[in-house]
């Protein structure tokens, strides 16, 4: 079984975020990019999936800033194959782009299952799964919370709201967007990434001109604003309760 997990790399939303002089986009100058959470979840679940059976795990990302040591922990955690796509990656590319790029890789790797996650915080164009899936003619679920295989089949836990879970069976090839792993993703110690370091080998794969049809453009980024628009009520129980009233119905709710 051939596992094949597309990640990417987003701003750490820990980090102070500051938008750039032409205002249509954030500083990359000094920002920190980490690898998504979610895209993290996907990892995890493919290493699940290759220790319970004969699989393999190949990690793709796209060259930017960060993602040798993101691949090499891949490495540690237990995937097999480490590839990297490089080509213009050091501006802020669309998820239409990205995903026409993972496209032509998965073109030549011909993967039995394609895990990614399923969102991201900086998803401005839809989610890379989808696209992928659009892009490659393929089935794809979403919100996917546990996956067994079998060797023509996927039998996919997916979440809805309201903790719904529906269980389904997909043909393969698939993609699949994961919402959460089977269990969190492990940790590995600094020592064994490494380690893995000096034993794995990223490959390199070149992208041909990046296509940024289909994605948002932006005309203008704003900071939040930040202003006074909270009111403490004070009082005991019951005044409090009696100028909630007052404001529902003030604002037409009762």
């Amino acid at each position: 079984m051939n596992i094949l997990v597309l990640i990417k790399l987003v701003p750490d939303l820990v980090e102070e975020l500051t938008i750039d002089a032409g205002g249509t986009t954030l500083d990359m100058t000094w920002l920190r990019l980490i690898i998504n959470e979610l895209d993290d979840h996907a990892i995890e679940e493919a290493i699940l999936l290759k220790e319970r059976g004969e699989a393999s795990v190949t990690i793709v990302a796209p060259d930017v800033e960060g993602v040798d040591d993101v691949l090499f922990t891949a490495a540690a955690k237990g995937a097999d194959r480490l590839i990297k796509l490089t080509g213009n990656f050091t501006e802020q590319v669309n998820n239409h782009a990205l995903a026409r790029a993972f496209t032509s890789i998965i073109k030549d790797l011909n993967p039995d299952l394609v895990l990614t996650g399923v969102q991201a915080h900086d998803d401005l164009d839809g989610s890379v799964g989808p696209l992928v899936a659009g892009y490659m003619g393929m089935p794809y679920v979403g919100y996917v919370s546990r996956i067994s295989l079998s060797s023509e089949t996927a039998t996919v836990h997916k979440e809805y709201p309201g903790g719904v879970i529906a269980v389904m069976e997909v043909k393969l090839p698939t993609v699949m967007g994961i919402q959460a792993a089977e269990q969190p993703p492990r940790y590995v110690a600094v020592s064994k990434v490494r380690q893995a370091m000096k034993t794995a080998t990223i490959e390199e794969r070149t992208v041909d001109e990046l296509d940024l049809s289909g994605g948002v453009t932006v005309s203008r980024m704003f900071q939040p604003e930040i202003s006074e628009r909270a009111t403490m009520i004070e009082g005991d129980e019951e005044q409090v309760s009696a100028r909630l009233i007052e404001i529902f119905r003030e604002a037409g709710v009762l």
